[in-house]
């Protein structure tokens, strides 16, 4: 009969008399620990080449594959995102390059479009000067010239240059266009020319009738 106090045969020294074993806290000690890389697998964040060597053969491979493919797709979606930002400025440079073009080739013919308007207040558009005058007008209307600039409009400095205030005019209420010198030309919102008037101004008594 072995003593309780008594080392069992053959038993390592250190071992408790019941036979369970006792793990040395030195092997703890130099287990490997992947805590921290298995933290990262788990938040989706990048593994480093160590990272993935320490934990591939004890991660779920599901989970690193799942983190991989989470990294893939935010590079992707990056990549796509800038991709359609270049895509944006390149659509918005082509059409500047193609408005100016438009805007230096059809200024001059404004000059061109008053002699028109002049021969046609005159009744000079006979024949085949007239066909020659509509179609030039419809050209540039398509191309986007667009004609602006009517006696009765409120004056507006950003679209009409005024040649001459004529004086009060108990009819308006606003600095008001009374003639049109030249027709104003604009394409879209760009003002090719603006439009040379004559003014009036509100009468004295406008201000009391508001």
């Amino acid at each position: 009969m072995t003593h309780p106090h008594e080392q069992p045969v053959g038993a390592p020294a250190g071992a408790p008399a019941d036979g369970h074993a006792v793990v040395d806290a030195e092997v703890i000690g130099e287990t490997t620990d992947i805590s921290g890389a298995a933290n990262m697998v788990e938040e989706g964040a990048p593994l480093e080449p160590g990272d993935v060597a320490m934990v591939e053969e004890v991660v779920d491979p599901l989970v690193l594959a799942e983190a991989q493919l989470a990294e893939r797709t935010s590079d992707l979606q990056r990549l796509q995102a800038e991709f359609l930002n270049y895509k944006r400025r390149v659509e918005r440079d082509r059409e500047l390059i193609k408005e100016n073009a438009t805007f230096a080739a059809l200024s001059p013919i404004t000059e061109v479009l008053d002699t028109i308007d002049r021969a046609r207040e005159h009744g000079e558009l006979d024949g085949g000067l007239r066909s020659v005058a509509d179609q030039l007008e419809q050209v540039v209307a398509r191309q986007g010239l667009v004609r602006f600039g009517q006696p009765g409009d409120a004056f507006d400095p950003s679209l009409h240059d005024a040649l001459s205030n004529l004086g009060e005019d108990p009819d308006v209420t606003v600095t008001t266009v009374k003639v049109i010198a030249k027709a104003g030309y604009r394409i879209g919102d760009r003002v090719v020319r603006a439009a040379q008037v004559l003014v009036v101004e509100p009468g004295a008594g406008a201000d009391q009738q508001a």
